[in-house]
Order: structure tokens, then C-alpha cells, then sequence
């Protein structure tokens, strides 16, 4: 069972510049968190753009929503900024592409060293092999329903809606 990886950017893969003080997207880390993780799952990583959530456009979701109907893999796992992920989820969870699809992100950036990141994907590469078809977002351990979820800005945490 192959799983497809989708990369879009979102805090995940940013970096710091010490010369500005700001952050900013260079290229994926999922590679090296793959390996740090000594993951032996059968993996396929894309990138797809590397951008913050909040600059996310319509066109951008469309390219996700493309990209997952045309991947082989019927088990996709996308890296996200945390921001916007549950707008992406419901896109597509109103496509309804009979796969199951698992979108994740972090917090604290990788590079940062004690980022959320590794957990999360670690978290989504498992639901991914275990829920069934249908689009989910998965953050600190536990999923969520596309169509039941939002990030609680106050807390910083996933939540199902009431």
C-alpha cells in the first residue's frame, strides 16, 4: 500500500532568517522527518507549492484537488498550514474522491526543533492506513471529520465544531 504525500508549505517547512527575523519557505523537510522517523512505509513525496495557508487562493485548492484525483494512491497525506487546512479539507470533502486523505500540519516549524511536526505527520501516516474513505484532518493526535473541524485561534488547537 503506497502513500502519496502532498507538500503545500504552511509552517511545517518554514525556516527562520537570522539576518531579518523572518520566516521563510527554502524546501521540504519531509525527507529528512521521514528518515529521522525510520519510516519504512511506501511513500511517494510531491510538492506542490510551498506557500503559508494564508495566502492560499482558490486556484491553489483546485491544484490539491487535482493532483489527489489523479495520484494512483488511494491513501494521501498532505502537509498544510494550519491556518487554513479545515477550508481545504472541505474542499475536498465536497469533491468526494473516494480516497481517504488525511491533511496535517504544525505549529512550530521543523527547523525550529521542537516542532509539533513530527508528531502530527507520524499521527497522520498512521490514520492514513486506518480510517476509511473520506478527507480528515488530523493535529496532536487526534482526527477530525472534514466537515466537523476548526482551529481554535484562542487555544491553538483543533476542535470539533459544536
Amino acid at each position: 500500500m503506497a502513500i502519496k504525500i502532498l507538500i503545500t508549505g504552511g509552517t511545517f517547512d518554514k525556516e527562520y532568517d537570522e539576518l531579518n527575523g523572518k520566516l521563510f519557505f527554502k524546501d521540504t523537510h519531509l525527507p529528512e522527518i521521514l528518515k529521522l522517523g525510520r519510516s519504512n512505509l511506501s511513500v511517494s513525496v510531491s510538492t506542490l507549492m510551498m506557500i503559508d495557508s494564508l495566502e492560499m487562493t482558490d486556484a491553489d485548492r483546485e491544484i490539491i484537488v487535482s493532483h489527489c484525483k489523479q495520484c494512483d494512491e488511494e491513501k494521501i497525506v498532505i502537509t498544510h498550514g494550519t491556518d487554513t487546512m479545515d477550508i481545504t479539507a472541505k474542499v475536498l470533502g465536497v469533491a468526494d474522491l473516494n480516497k481517504t486523505i488525511v491533511l496535517t500540519g504544525a505549529m512550530v516549524p521543523y527547523k525550529f526543533g521542537s516542532s509539533d511536526g513530527l508528531f502530527n505527520l507520524g499521527s497522520a501516516l498512521a490514520f492514513v492506513q486506518t480510517l476509511p474513505k473520506g478527507v480528515y484532518v488530523v493535529m496532536n493526535g487526534k482526527f477530525f471529520n472534514w466537515n466537523n473541524v476548526r482551529k481554535n485561534k484562542a487555544s491553538g488547537i483543533f476542535e470539533e465544531l459544536k
